[in-house]
């Protein structure tokens, strides 16, 4: 496939996260048709009014919303927000009752509107939710994945950056696993340019200890905690990126992203959603089978599948 033209993205859910993603999309000029959709009339009226009073500033980008899902209608990618917030000091898996209730009725509903759409979800817990909706509507995996751990590797990525003195694009590692208390990072793979991370050593200072990479890994991983602590919500760097996904399929980079599909034998693992450094581009999400693991990482891998595939099943026995 090649780069859409004309592109329409629909953001489903107009609050914090929403709204981030829609104003991301917004001013990167992400897709041509930029649609906001929320069952609550009034907010999404008034969300999109504000997104619509920048025009001037944000290029060709045209902004619509409405409590209607037929603004939804031929999206080229929908990215799906709503449902509950996570609040300060509960986990993303403990969101999963309400918000696997709400996913029963709108995927179907999104998928009749734009059936050709590539889906992605960023509504917690992401991995779950992806499971059970790709089960639900029968889509491709590659078709409906969740962000993933995209947003925890580009924290990494700043962290690491600010400790060695390099560009966070000059970074490369990846957090991989689930969106949550299980992810971790691939250490065996870590680099500073073409320097693997262990032997890069910043003028002046020491190579990174296991230590300091552990409490790295662990900042990472409670990253969100903290924001939700202080501000009540994660929304900007969110926003930003999911809409970077979206840029990748829109524009069929083929650009490899850590984002989370129902895997089918991958090192071992089948029918779980989770993160792995992965092929996006128009066609889809595809993950990179060759990606290597430590002994150790493969076991945290698996061991972060069962965290999935308990939660899902508590869902399904529910």
């Amino acid at each position: 496939m090649a780069v859409i033209e004309n592109a329409k993205l629909t953001v489903v859910g107009a609050g914090a996260v929403g709204s981030a993603t829609a104003y991301a999309s917004l001013i990167r000029g992400a897709a041509r048709q930029v649609a906001l959709y929320d069952i609550d009339a009034a907010r999404v009226e008034a969300e999109t009014l504000d997104l619509a009073h920048g025009a001037l500033f944000t290029g060709s980008s045209q902004v619509t919303g409405s409590a209607d899902i037929a603004v939804t209608e031929g999206s080229h990618v929908v990215i799906v927000t709503a449902g509950a917030a996570q609040r300060p000091g509960q986990t993303r898996l403990e969101l999963i009752g309400t918000n696997a209730r709400i996913f029963r009725t709108m995927i179907p509903q999104l998928v009749e509107a734009s059936p050709d759409a590539v889906f992605v979800i960023v509504t917690n817990p992401c991995d779950v939710l992806t499971l059970l909706a790709q089960e639900q509507t029968g889509l491709p995996p590659e078709r409906i994945f969740a962000s993933g751990t995209v947003l925890d590797t580009s924290r990494l990525r700043w962290r690491l950056a600010e400790r060695v003195g390099v560009a966070a694009r000059s970074i490369h590692a990846n957090i991989v696993g689930e969106h949550g208390d299980t992810e971790f990072p691939l250490w065996s793979s870590a680099s500073v340019g073409p320097v693997p991370l262990s032997e890069f050593a910043a003028r002046g200072a020491d190579p990174l200890t296991r230590d300091e990479l552990d409490r790295i890994a662990q900042e990472v991983r409670t990253a969100a905690y903290k924001v939700i602590e202080g501000k009540g919500a994660t929304n900007y760097a969110i926003g930003l990126s999911a809409t970077r996904i979206a840029e990748a399929v829109l524009r069929d980079e083929r650009g490899v992203l850590p984002v989370s599909t129902v895997l089918d034998d991958f090192h071992g693992l089948s029918g779980v959603a989770l993160s792995v450094p992965s092929i996006v581009g128009s066609s889809g999400a595809f993950p990179i089978r060759e990606t290597r693991f430590s002994d150790e990482e493969l076991a945290l891998l698996h061991a972060s599948a069962d965290t999935i595939r308990a939660t899902a099943d508590q869902v399904r026995e529910g």
